[in-house]
Parts: C-alpha cells; structure tokens; sequence
C-alpha cells in the first residue's frame, strides 16, 4: 500500500456532514439553559453568591477585629501572647485554601467543597461564641473552644476561598463574557463591603452593649455566627 492509499484508508475514519444535514442528536445533547435574573443574561444563582459571599466576609472579618481585644481582656494573656495567637490564626486562614483547592479538583467538586466546609465554618463559629459565654465553665474550656472554634473558622473560611468566586463564573454561559465581567466586579464589591461594615459594626457589639456584666463578647462574635448560618442558608 502507498503513501496515497494510506491517506485515503485514514480518511474512511471519519463521517463528514454536509450544513444541510441534521447532526446526530445522540452525540449533541440539548442542555438546559439556567433561569436568569430579570431577564437578563445573568444566572439567578449569581444573586445568591454575591449575597454569600458578603454575609460570610462581615462574619469574617467581624470576628477577627475583636480578636485580639478578646485574648487580651477576656482571657487576660499578654500582648505578646494575644499577637502570637492572632497571627497564628490569619496564617492558618492562608495556609487553607490549598486544603479546598485539593478537596474541589480532586475529590468533592467546587459545589461540594463550598457547602461541606460552609458547615465547618458555622460550626466554628458557634463554638466559638459558646465559649465567649463568661458563666460556660472555667477559663480552660474557654480556651479549648476557643481554639477549636478558631480552628474550624480556619479551615472553613480558607477552605472556601479558591472555590466561590470560580464557581460563579461557572455559572455563565461562554458567549456572556461582559456579564461574566461585570460579576466578578460585584463579587469583590460584596467582599469589601461586608469587610468594611463588620470592622465597624462588630466593635459597637462588643464595647455598647453589656451582658453578663461586662463587654459583650458572645454577641459580638454571635452575630458574625448568624450572618454566615445566613449564608449557609443562601
């Protein structure tokens, strides 16, 4: 057999359609397009990501901004202490998002990764709030929850990280590439928002309102709590 017949034995692999033809609708399966927000091109399930996404920021960052005070009034550890903890703890919500990264390509899946690690992270924060409770036991176990509670926060908040924002671009179609865009731009607005809010929010919580005869710390890491049961929830 030569060169040229070779070529044309090869060519017999493949069947050409011609554009009038129907393709095979076995091979090319109709998929069903999202329900969009307002008639527009946008997934309505953006709503609820965007929406997640602030609640569990304020959470976030409404926790870590009595953080410190907490360690420093509440369990009566020094500064160096309280910092060394402090920053123990940021490094770990760091070192995380590998752990979810891992955990969404190789086993879970994104959607997976977010709801199981999301039940982590509330769980965490109600630990954590339980254990800011002054008549809850001695000051031992208000560390030990503590540190769990922190751990858990950690894991959830990190573990999360490199999944939503990835799983709401996959939530549009490939030719809304501007609606894709405009997004990620309300995405990192929500992310800002719910940062800048609860470092302002969280500190009132904590100093103006009293319980149990002194500054309100189960309140103030309660109401991140809510918001990210909240978000859960979205």
């Amino acid at each position: 057999m030569n060169a040229f017949q070779r070529n044309e034995s090869k060519e017999t692999l493949f069947t050409f359609i011609s554009a009038g033809d129907d393709p095979p609708k076995g091979d090319f399966p109709v998929q069903k397009k999202s329900p969009k927000l307002c008639g527009s091109n946008y997934p309505i399930s953006i709503a609820f990501i965007v929406v997640n996404e602030f609640c569990e920021r304020f959470s976030y960052y409404g926790m870590r901004a009595v953080l410190t005070l907490y360690f420093l009034s509440f369990f009566h550890w020094d500064e160096n202490l309280s910092t060394a903890v402090y920053h123990a703890f940021s490094a770990l919500c760091y070192f995380t998002p590998v752990i979810g990264a891992i955990m969404a390509d190789s086993w879970l899946g994104k959607y997976k990764t977010i709801i199981y690690l999301s039940i982590v992270y509330v769980i965490g924060h109600l630990i954590k709030s339980v254990g800011a409770i002054p008549s809850l036991g001695n000051q031992a176990v208000h560390v030990v929850l503590s540190m769990v509670g922190l751990f858990l926060i950690a894991l959830g908040t990190g573990g999360i990280k490199p999944c939503v924002s990835a799983f709401g671009g996959d939530q549009f179609e490939e030719e809304h590439t501007s609606e894709r865009s405009k997004f990620f731009s309300i995405f990192y607005l929500s992310i800002n928002a719910g940062s800048l809010i609860s470092t302002f929010v969280t500190p009132v919580l904590r100093g103006d309102v009293k319980c149990f005869g002194e500054d309100c710390y189960a309140l103030a890491f309660g109401v991140p709590a809510a918001l990210m049961v909240l978000a859960l929830g979205e």
